[in-house]
């Protein structure tokens, strides 16, 4: 295990000294691990530790080359580092330690956690530079002799398969073997106790299985396809260093791990051309990649976080036969079979055997190829012995253990004329996990569905052929991989696109069969949300006559504490309740007497609301309005300005209980108590900001054991978002944006300040805005601007990783059983996939996710659920258009569709290869539609819209196909209510009509033959004129020919083209010079 290749071992010359290194022993796991040790060896003392009185355990020199040692692994388990020329014993009551003095000064901290954790004492011998440590060693052995149970010899286990390296280790070794000492094999002891692997442990596992998938997804398949496509020659060995770099860095892989953390298990594995080895020992070598038809190319990388390893194998298949289709599918139900197999209580034969089951009876030719085990444990060492996945091994399952789960047929033959392709092999490789209930593939991303590795180049080979004769028979292999990439044939876009049209095709049948059995179920409306206006009987001024305060004198005033107004009438002070008043006004006139003016909330009256009052005081009489008179104008102003301030404040109380009121009651936040501290994210700012006037402040979110809690310094500024009621969460990094931003949509709204709200955002500006005061453009190599560049780049990518740990953290306790209901988990824009529109007022990015369409920086957000959504209708959509709009339909036809406007059309395509990857319906038109008749027709008859085809009068190619059979087919699905065009220009102009335009959409003259329909504007013209010329167009009249003109283009008209018509039935022709000109 080389040293420097980790980056957390200890560096071999041990310059980092205590005080200042930068490596900290992880005490808690020491002490864990510590306890684990001592006690396993306790339990299983004469079966797995020889019975040995004390474990001997040197750790060689550093070295460079990839090494897989049970010294090393050990100390990385214990103390979380390599400590390279080091001799640990551990006895029954003391640990020793033989080291250099740097080393001493490290370990030193572990002293009193060895005392409490086991109560052994620790002793340190410190070894000088030029001593050859015979003196120490000695004192050793008389300590082990000492602490000896045995009466006799005392036995000392050590790893027998770990050769000495370095005089320290070769003089340790040589006195160990003369000494009186028995000595015992204790491998199988340490094998055991790595077995298991704790929950850290296991987190390292799936980082690097995590990192290991990613680089075979997104660097390794791209590169191939590349490679293929382009007919590039590049050899296995380059392909490998690429990986590797790939590995190392990755970031290169988007991929949030850091670089110092990461290593490979071995260099990575390319192998095509008919030579193959299936060993992990296996090199790749300097051939080129070879890809012609029915070759096969097996690719195998591992990677290492923290130390803990990982694998990945996939193999491709180019042009496949029969045989190496049938091979390939044999193998991959085998290599599932297996991984079925570790589930805890089973023996660890019981993978092989399960996958030689599937072999024997799918494909009983093909067993004597058949890798003689289907993988090894895996962990600290890439392959852990006694873990081995074969037929004899007997040891039992436990959840915890960690399988690399490699399978594969060798040496296999096919009849083909290439010699380099008539032998072949194939390999599958995964990491898995055995959890308690059932097995966990840690490599699940990097996917080896036979859609996903069957390439297929034949089909356009031919044609390519027969056009191009002269094309040399090696240039095979530059088409298209089938169900997998298009790569350069048009041929293939032209397959690519019909099939898009018959997944549609299916999806339109079912989204029809989908939305008749929905609409027959009674529909999925929505109820209508608002809340019931509060009854002015509620509020009430004062309980008793006799809290009315007394008159000072016969004064219109105002009892602010109460929410009263005093009126004198008749000589007696009458209270109003400030929310009885509809408005107040005052007036002067020119003598310098004032007006009051006070309209009271009247039921009855025009836009006022419901009150209850209404039905419960019918009888009652009601003041509507009262006006006074006042030589003090000073004093009436004063009043207005009173009670329309305390009106306001009443109204906006009101407002918010009764927003509050429509809330859905929330559990109760439990704070993670001091012993679990919260995960926490500090200096966030919150959208909805809180209200108020004062500064605004920064905040700190917390997740804490059922919900988030956000908060700043001031105690009345706290949100409390619970688990259960989160419907979506999203996490966006910044990068071409101002800020990084948690999303929160749920699903019941919650106050935020005084507002009510579903969505909620906690967000970091990345960069200030600053405004350079002396103007002109700095020069791009100005020192200053560079800097503040690198600290802007520095500051960004800060922020994203803190985000990107709070989210992964949160992410890991979603995981946890109690969540598993909730389906909880950051969601991440795919901005590859975003467009341009207009959503609401401004135009912004909208970015898909995995399950949503989102705009999130600007306001108001957009947030919508893929799985709520009917169908999606682009409109607009034609030749010449620089944008469409995109209408999204509901499953709830009651809620109001949502309109994205003025999408480029550049963004076309992508868009249609985005709905119809997530499977969702959609059509196009050339004009916007009115959806709300639309939808309200839909609902109002249900088994007519089925009858009529469901959502296929959206359809302009069936539509166009069936115009013989329906005179409607251009205007799809009709309304009833829609007027047909023998009415009046009235009745057309007043009917609702499915086209937002300025025309109404009339019908085709019934005269018109279907044939002129169907002409252009351009070829009508001219068959006027050379109807004109026929005739004679020189010996007409002026008039005659306009008159002909305007006829000939009234049968040109397009059946979807306005026509207005007068009320006699003939056009007015006030617009037809103008169309004239479109030409």
């Amino acid at each position: 295990m080389a040293e420097h290749r980790n980056g957390n071992a200890k560096p071999s010359d041990g310059k980092a000294s205590g005080a200042a290194s930068p490596y900290a022993i992880n005490l808690d796991n020491f002490t864990k691990r510590l306890k684990t040790l001592y006690s396993h060896w306790k339990e299983h003392s004469s079966d797995l530790w020889g019975s040995s009185d004390a474990l001997a355990i040197p750790t060689p020199p550093a070295s460079d080359d990839l090494r897989y040692l049970k010294s090393s692994a050990l100390n990385i388990w214990l103390l979380g580092y390599e400590f390279p020329e080091t001799i640990m014993v551990f006895m029954k009551k003391q640990i020793h330690f033989l080291c250099s003095q740097k080393k001493v000064s490290l370990l030193e901290v572990v002293r009193k956690s060895a005392k409490e954790a086991v109560g052994v004492e620790v002793v340190m011998h410190v070894k000088a530079k030029n001593d050859n440590g015979i003196g120490l060693m000695d004192a050793i052995f008389r300590a082990v002799r000492a602490n000896s149970t045995s009466h006799d010899t005392p036995v000392v286990g050590h790893i027998a398969r770990e050769a000495p390296e370095g005089k320290l280790l070769e003089t340790w070794t040589e006195k160990l073997k003369n000494a009186d000492f028995q000595l015992s094999d204790i491998t199988n002891g340490f094998s055991d106790l790595f077995a298991v692997k704790d929950s850290t442990e296991l987190t390292n596992v799936k980082k690097a299985a995590f990192l290991t998938s990613s680089v075979m997804k997104h660097f390794v398949v791209p590169k191939l396809e590349k490679v293929i496509d382009e007919e590039k020659k590049i050899s296995h060995s380059s392909l490998m260093d690429d990986t590797e770099k790939a590995i190392l860095e990755p970031a290169r892989v988007k991929v949030k791990l850091k670089a110092e953390n990461v290593d490979i298990c071995y260099p990575p594995i390319f192998q095509s051309g008919g030579e193959f080895d299936l060993r992990p020992s296996a090199s790749s070598n300097d051939e080129n990649l070879y890809y012609d038809s029915t070759s096969v190319i097996i690719c195998a990388i591992g990677s290492r976080y923290n130390s803990y390893c990982s694998n990945v194998a996939r193999t491709f298949l180019i042009d496949a036969n029969a045989m190496q289709s049938k091979a390939y599918e044999v193998l991959l139900k085998a290599h599932e079979a297996a991984i079925g197999a570790l589930k805890p209580g089973n023996k660890v034969s019981a993978a092989y055997q399960a996958a030689l089951a599937v072999v024997e009876k799918d494909a009983p030719d093909l067993v004597s190829n058949l890798t003689k085990s289907a993988g090894t444990g895996i962990g600290l060492e890439f392959r852990e012995s006694g873990l081995n996945l074969n037929a004899k091994n007997d040891r039992v399952l436990k959840a915890g253990m960690v399988f690399n789960v490699s399978l594969g047929f060798q040496n296999l033959q096919t009849d083909t004329n290439n010699p380099k392709t008539q032998k072949f092999s194939v390999l599958l490789a995964d990491s898995v996990i055995v959890g308690e209930k059932g097995p966990e593939v840690v490599t699940s991303i990097s996917s080896k569905a036979v859609k996903d590795v069957a390439y297929s180049f034949n089909e356009d080979d031919e044609e390519e052929e027969e056009e191009k004769p002269k094309v040399k028979p090696e240039a095979n292999g530059g088409e298209a991989v089938s169900s997998k990439a298009t790569l350069r044939s048009d041929n293939q876009e032209m397959s690519k696109e019909e099939l898009r049209r018959q997944h549609q095709a299916e999806l339109a049948r079912q989204k029809n069969e989908e939305t008749a059995r929905r609409l027959a179920g009674g529909g999925s409306g929505a109820g209508d949300n608002r809340g019931a206006v509060k009854s002015t009987g509620d509020l009430v001024a004062y309980k008793n006559v006799n809290d009315v305060p007394p008159p000072k004198e016969l004064m219109i005033q105002v009892d602010q504490k109460n929410e009263a107004i005093l009126l004198p009438i008749y000589g007696s002070m009458v209270p109003f309740h400030v929310a009885t008043v509809k408005s107040v006004s005052s007036q002067q006139d020119t003598n310098r007497t004032c007006y009051i003016r006070i309209i009271f909330n009247v039921p009855g009256t025009p836009f006022n609301p419901h009150d209850s009052n209404s039905v419960k005081f019918q009888g009652s009489i009601y003041l509507k309005e009262v006006s006074f008179r006042s030589k003090d104008p000073r004093h009436i102003s004063e009043v207005v300005q009173l009670i329309k301030t305390l009106r306001r404040q009443v109204a906006s109380r009101e407002s918010e209980r009764a927003e509050r009121a429509t809330l859905v009651t929330q559990e109760k936040l439990q704070v993670a108590g001091t012993r679990f501290k919260p995960i926490r994210l500090s200096d966030l700012w919150i959208r909805p900001p809180f209200g108020g006037r004062g500064r605004k402040l920064t905040g700190t979110l917390e997740a804490h054991t059922n919900g988030f809690r956000y908060s700043t310094s001031r105690p009345d500024e706290r949100v409390d978002i619970m688990f259960g009621n989160i419907k979506h969460a999203f996490f966006q990094p910044a990068e071409k944006e101002m800020i990084t931003l948690l999303h929160f949509h749920l699903l019941n709204h919650i106050m935020v300040g005084n507002r009510k709200t579903k969505d909620v955002q906690f967000f970091v500006e990345v960069m200030d805005v600053v405004q350079t005061l002396g103007g002109g453009k700095r020069s791009a190599y100005d020192p200053d601007e560079i800097e503040e560049e690198q600290r802007e780049r520095d500051r960004r990518n800060k922020i994203n990783m803190d985000f990107q740990n709070f989210v992964n953290r949160v992410n890991d306790l979603w995981g946890q059983p109690q969540f598993k209901g909730l389906d909880l988990e950051f969601d991440q824009p795919l901005r590859e996939l975003g467009f341009h529109g207009v959503p609401h007022k401004a135009s912004a990015f909208i970015v898909p996710t995995s399950s949503c369409l989102v705009e999130l920086v600007e306001t108001p957000f957009l947030v919508i659920t893929l799985s709520e959504i009917e169908i999606v209708n682009l409109e607009r959509v034609g030749m010449g258009q620089k944008n469409f709009d995109m209408t999204i339909v509901f499953k709830d036809f009651k809620r109001d569709v949502l309109r994205i406007d003025s999408i480029p059309s550049s963004s076309l395509d992508g868009i249609k290869e985005w709905l119809d990857a997530t499977d969702l319906k959609y059509y196009e038109s050339r004009l916007n539609l009115n959806w709300r008749p639309i939808l309200k027709t839909i609902t109002d008859d249900p088994e007519k819209f089925i009858e009529d085809g469901g959502w296929e009068f959206l359809n302009l190619e069936v539509s166009d196909s069936d115009s013989d059979n329906s005179q409607e087919s251009d205007q799809g699905y009709e309304p009833s209510d829609v007027q047909s065009d023998t009415g009046s220009e009235e009745e057309d102009d007043d009917s609702e009509s499915l086209v937002e335009s300025e025309d109404d959409e009339g019908e085709d003259s019934e005269e018109d033959s279907e044939e002129e329909q169907g002409k252009t504007w351009e070829e009508l013209e001219r068959e006027a004129s050379n109807a004109d010329r026929e005739k004679g167009d020189e010996s007409d009249s002026e008039e005659e020919r306009k008159r002909r003109k305007m006829k000939a283009f009234g049968k040109a008209r397009p059946r979807g083209a306005p026509e207005k018509r007068s009320s006699g039935g003939r056009s007015t022709g006030g617009s037809l010079p103008k169309r004239h000109k479109m030409r």
